[in-house]
């Protein structure tokens, strides 16, 4: 009999980045989230507005 896997599965294929953000920058993504038509969770708001600040100052093609 095989065992178990411990834990939920990866959905991601991406590497795992994280960080701290105080209350303010929390509350400012998740408002911009909610302002987007598609309303995308916190971890896609923030894939966007790095994406979008790199794109912007020529880091990302």
């Amino acid at each position: 009999m095989t065992p178990k896997k411990r834990g939920r599965p990866a959905t991601g294929t991406d590497p795992h980045l994280s960080f701290r953000s105080p209350p303010e920058v929390t509350e400012a993504i998740e408002r911009a989230a909610k302002a987007q038509t598609d309303t995308p969770s916190r971890s896609e708001m923030i894939r966007r507005i790095v994406t979008e600040w790199l794109r912007e100052r020529g880091h990302l093609g």
